[in-house]
């Protein structure tokens, strides 16, 4: 993948985010502060959207599950806020995995998406 998206500085503000699609890929955009990040619009544990959780700063959470992601390199903050049996069914269900992230770079003020980053190793 290596697109350039129909965004320019203008159109995210910074801490916002917005769904996109290339290649018939759903990924979300984020702006923080100058910098740009592409994902995965999807949570990997039961695929949420994750343009309708919160951004703070740099750390993505999911609306369902409240799983929380970081969005420069996709690691897995914390898989669920679940407690108990709840979270080991959840965990047993999906293992923890990172959430797929793509690099980003700004030219002529457009965002353009490249190829996936490797995930973050433990």
């Amino acid at each position: 993948m290596s697109d350039m998206l129909d965004v320019t500085a203008a159109d995210l503000a910074d801490g916002t985010m917005r769904e996109v699609k290339i290649d018939g890929h759903d990924l979300l955009i984020a702006r923080v502060g100058e910098a740009y990040f592409a994902a995965d619009a999807h949570c990997p544990h039961l695929h949420a959207n994750l343009t309708k959780g919160t951004l703070e700063g740099t750390v993505l959470t999911c609306p369902l599950h409240h799983s929380q992601f970081d969005i420069t390199d996709g690691s897995c903050i914390r898989w669920t806020d679940w407690q108990g049996a709840a979270k080991s069914i959840a965990e047993f269900a999906r293992h923890p995995r990172p959430l797929r992230v793509y690099e980003t770079r700004v030219e002529a003020g457009r965002v353009w998406v490249g190829e996936q980053k490797q995930p973050p190793t433990a």
